[in-house]
């Protein structure tokens, strides 16, 4: 989110580190007064014609129908919390903008619900992102009178309470709501501020259970349609977030976990999204620092139980840069912020840092959503207003999915708000004349994009067993611990097994060729031998074979260390026979020329099927001074 001037970003003094500071733009001139009346009768757009819940084809998102939904979005925060950390809680001004919020979506005070939303689809968007924290779930104070004075039907209600009016309001008026976790404490984001991680103040159980609590609260309302697990995983005083490292701070792993979770135990209508890192290392020139945002998703990403699901997310702010923290004075590196960069730079740390994850055909293939970038009404440096037109221009041009922060504030306070809205509830902002911003916002609700049926894509994804299981089948959960011990791994129900690894127990899942191969039922075969090698049909000569039963074809696997522990078959719906070749990757690579699913073990070798086979068996050896891991697979041709 936007950091209100002289506020802190990062700050702390342990062991001399000088972390992020806040970004200070310099008070600038207000506008020219907008007339109100100018746009105020606007009809508003008729509701979007869409049906929950939401999934994905590729690198987009689409409905029920499979019809492209494109995620034109906005912030309406509050519920996360404005305080800013010092002085009274009840005194406005240490609140973010000098706007209390009291915990709940800022406006109820000043604005009837349903105009505010009527406001919201004057505006053109579909969706809303919804932050909330964790403290506002567990609070059991009613929020006081004044904090709905717009509302009074509101009144004696406890935050969660009129967050779940606020939910509902929406979900009948048509929008999408995106859930997002925004903080633990009620407390404005995003700085050493006890809300840098998940799990900052406390565990990632816990945050996981709240996440199950607000998804099984919400499962009943149609358009309640993602969770945002997460908002700028950052660095705190000593000690960064990491993707896949498989400690108490690997962000991969808990937003696998969380992810999940959600989809098995509360919800499994939901996208799951999951945010990039936002910050890693010490702003300070000459040491490791910068903004990983999903750079690592291109050598570790997820896979869910339902491979349709996944949505990665990024945020851009102009003051910020790819090594720039967004801070002046301390803090304050000599990296170029986004701003500094030309239209082709910003274009390629863009490409870089987000939007490759779009990319067809690979195992990292997700929607990438902008869930947060944003400008203010009052801005008059230049060089901010060129990048506010290049990133708008860059999401219009890439049909990008997009959220902008934030959506309601209070006139004269945050002249970032699309909408503001004096102490008597009128308005001004984006919907009347006179902001500089309209022209660029135009520009990306109005620009060509992709809309009805999505083809389909084949799908692709990874399988990891770097720090535990990965078994994200269904219907291999309910079967128990196949092979007790050992990490698992199982490709998601529709998927079966292409492609391993030799040494780091990766797997490469696909459905190209023949969709969901599998027969109906729970059946499986966990093979742990040589049975079903037919006599003469010795495809690895000198290496222990785990063959599929006649029929079958691998949708896993099972490792204890590096050496092979299992391979787990199923039966195929249609015949399988097919003729066999062996793929062999104990020396070098062996995979298809177009590289199809790519790189899914960076740095070690892989073995992987073509488009038109399927896996039937894994070979390894245990000789002495040998890998024992994954060394050839038997593919065999389609029917």
């Amino acid at each position: 989110m936007w950091i209100a001037p002289a506020v802190l970003r990062l700050t702390g003094t342990a062991a001399g580190l000088l972390l992020l500071t806040a970004q200070t733009t310099p008070a600038l001139a207000a506008p020219p007064p907008a007339s109100r009346a100018a746009r105020a009768t606007d009809p508003a757009p008729a509701p979007d014609t869409w049906t929950a819940p939401l999934s994905t084809q590729g690198r987009y998102i689409v409905d029920a129908h499979g019809d492209r939904f494109r995620l034109k979005a906005a912030n309406w925060d509050g519920a996360q919390g404005s305080w800013t950390g010092s002085g009274s809680i009840t005194d406005p001004a240490n609140h973010h903008a000098g706007q209390d919020s009291y915990g709940i979506p800022l406006g109820l005070d000043r604005v009837p619900l349903d105009r505010l939303l009527s406001d919201f689809r004057q505006l053109g968007i579909n969706t809303v992102r919804l932050p909330f924290s964790n403290e506002m779930i567990h609070s059991t104070t009613p929020v006081p009178d004044a904090a709905v004075a717009a509302n009074p039907e509101l009144r004696g209600r406890t935050p969660l309470q009129v967050f779940d009016a606020v939910v509902d309001a929406l979900d009948r008026d048509g929008f999408a709501v995106i859930l997002n976790n925004h903080t633990h404490t009620s407390r404005w984001c995003c700085g050493v501020d006890g809300n840098e991680r998940w799990n900052s103040g406390l565990s990632t159980q816990q945050w996981a259970d709240d996440w199950v609590f607000m998804a099984r609260r919400y499962a009943h309302v149609p358009r309640v349609v993602g969770a945002d697990l997460y908002n700028e995983v950052r660095r705190d005083v000593l000690d960064d977030p990491n993707w896949g490292l498989g400690d108490s701070h690997d962000w991969y792993a808990a937003a696998q976990l969380a992810g999940d979770r959600i989809l098995t135990e509360a919800n499994p209508r939901l996208l799951i999204v999951i945010e990039g890192i936002n910050w890693t290392g010490v702003p300070v020139d000459g040491l490791p620092h910068g903004r990983p945002v999903l750079t690592p998703v291109r050598t570790l990403s997820h896979t869910l139980v339902d491979a349709h699901k996944l949505v990665y997310s990024a945020h851009f702010y102009g003051y910020t840069g790819p090594h720039h923290s967004g801070a002046t004075g301390l803090g304050e590196t000599h990296d170029p912020r986004y701003q500094d960069l030309t239209r082709d730079q910003l274009d390629a740390a863009l490409d870089d840092e987000a939007f490759y994850v779009e990319e067809t055909g690979r195992h990292y293939t997700a929607p990438v959503w902008v869930s947060e970038f944003g400008i203010g009404a009052n801005e008059t440096n230049a060089v901010a207003r060129a990048w506010f037109g290049n990133v708008t221009d860059y999401f219009a041009d890439h049909d990008a999915d997009f959220a902008y922060w934030p959506l309601v504030g209070f006139e004269g306070h945050d002249d970032w708000a699309l909408l503001r809205y004096d102490s008597a509830g009128h308005r001004t902002g984006l919907l009347d004349s006179g902001d500089w911003r309209d022209a660029a916002w135009q520009h990306l609700m109005t620009a060509p994009s992709e809309t009805g049926p999505v083809a389909g894509v084949p799908t692709w994804r990874m399988l990891s067993t770097d720090h535990g299981d990965a078994v994200e089948s269904l219907r291999v959960r309910d079967t128990g611990d196949w092979d007790r011990g050992a990490y698992k791994a199982a490709c998601p129900d529709g998927l079966r097994l292409t492609g391993l690894s030799h040494t780091s127990g990766r797997g490469l899942c696909t459905d190209t060729g023949e969709p969901d191969l599998r027969a109906s039922g729970t059946a499986q075969t966990v093979v742990v031998d040589e049975r079903h090698v037919p006599a003469g049909g010795d495809w690895a000569s000198g290496y222990t074979k785990f063959q599929c039963p006649a029929g079958s074809f691998l949708i896993g696997y099972s490792v204890r260390g590096e050496r092979l522990s299992a391979a787990l078959c199923v039966p195929g719906r249609v015949p399988l026979s097919g003729a066999g070749r062996t793929v062999w990757f104990d020396r070098s690579d062996n995979r298809p020329g177009d590289a199809a699913g790519g790189d899914f073990a960076h740095g070690d070798y892989k073995g992987q099927c073509a488009a038109n086979e399927y896996a039937a068996g894994i070979a390894f050896t245990t000789r002495v001074g040998s890998r024992p891991g994954p060394a050839a697979l038997l593919c065999r041709t389609l029917p």
